[in-house]
């Protein structure tokens, strides 16, 4: 009686606790996922299906010379968005773990942009871009900003390098922020009786012994900069001539744009396993490097 009166108490603990947020789960991401995965091999055209047609939508997709253009773009964007954020974030958590006076002050302003929205975010840069650059420059007569960078070709993909640096940096300084915080004080006492300068102890012990901030902080940038749509939509809305137009917007365009629905469903699952085998393999590489403190 006892055990049945236990399990009776953990099934109904299980209910009140974790019956909702599964089933929220459940009917919003694993019904959905596992419905448009079946839809690739259909003729789905957003409202009805009529008949399979197997794998016809994966040969669309990997035979469309766009599709691998965007790819491609996405990846340099991912590639400078990590390196960047990541270099700058912690050199920001750097500082502000320092003893310089106003740390708290420049937590605050640092984590500030991150709290803008997305679509506000690429307006706001949108008008910077487009007249704050282009008045400095006719003021100071400097050729690189007397003309909007969204309306060039090559300068279109720095300008959404940037704005995503700025907006993510201070997110991930957090991350960092708790590695450096993370490290005992008695390692770094006794690596100074040692001897060791503040390099030494940034480059043999602190990074070392923070390694598992780098694996998160590396995994986020990497799922949000695939991921991109909202400031890719607001800043450049993928022009000039499609040369900023990230894989989510073309995946995006493709369904609801072009009604390829099929298609277009058929490319947001081979980016799903794109993005899956390069965030669990930059996971399984990073955990290899942590050490125990």
């Amino acid at each position: 009686m006892l055990k049945e009166k236990s399990r009776w108490k953990k099934l109904l603990s299980f209910i009140q606790f974790c019956f909702i947020p599964l089933f929220a789960f459940l009917m919003i991401v694993i019904i959905p996922f596992i419905s448009g995965v079946f839809n690739t091999f259909t003729d789905f055209n957003g409202i009805e299906m009529t008949k399979m047609v197997g794998v016809e939508n994966y040969r669309k997709a990997l035979t469309d010379k766009t599709f691998w253009s965007t790819l491609w773009l996405t990846i340099q964007y991912v590639l400078c968005s990590v390196i960047f954020t990541n270099l700058i974030a912690f050199l920001l958590a750097l500082l502000v773990t320092s003893k310089i006076k106003g740390k708290h002050f420049l937590r605050s302003v640092f984590f500030m942009p991150n709290l803008i929205g997305g679509v506000i975010l690429g307006f706001i840069w949108q008008f910077i871009f487009s007249k704050f650059m282009v008045y400095i420059g006719d003021a100071t007569g400097i050729a690189l900003f007397q003309y909007s960078w969204l309306i060039d070709t090559n300068k279109g993909f720095w300008a959404m390098v940037i704005v995503s640096v700025w907006q993510m940096s201070g997110y991930l300084m957090l991350i960092y922020i708790a590695g450096f915080i993370g490290i005992p004080k008695e390692v770094l006492e006794a690596s100074s009786i040692d001897g060791a300068t503040k390099i030494k102890q940034l480059v043999h012990i602190r990074i070392p012994l923070m390694i598992q901030a780098f694996t998160i902080a590396v995994f986020l940038t990497i799922k949000n900069s695939f991921m991109v749509y909202d400031l890719n939509l607001s800043l450049t809305n993928g022009g000039p001539y499609r040369s900023t137009e990230m894989i989510t917007m073309h995946i995006y365009n493709e369904a609801f744009l072009f009604q390829a629905y099929g298609t277009g469903q058929a490319k947001a699952v081979i980016l799903f396993v794109i993005v899956a085998a390069v965030a669990i393999t930059q996971v399984l590489i990073t955990k290899r490097m942590e050490v125990e403190s």
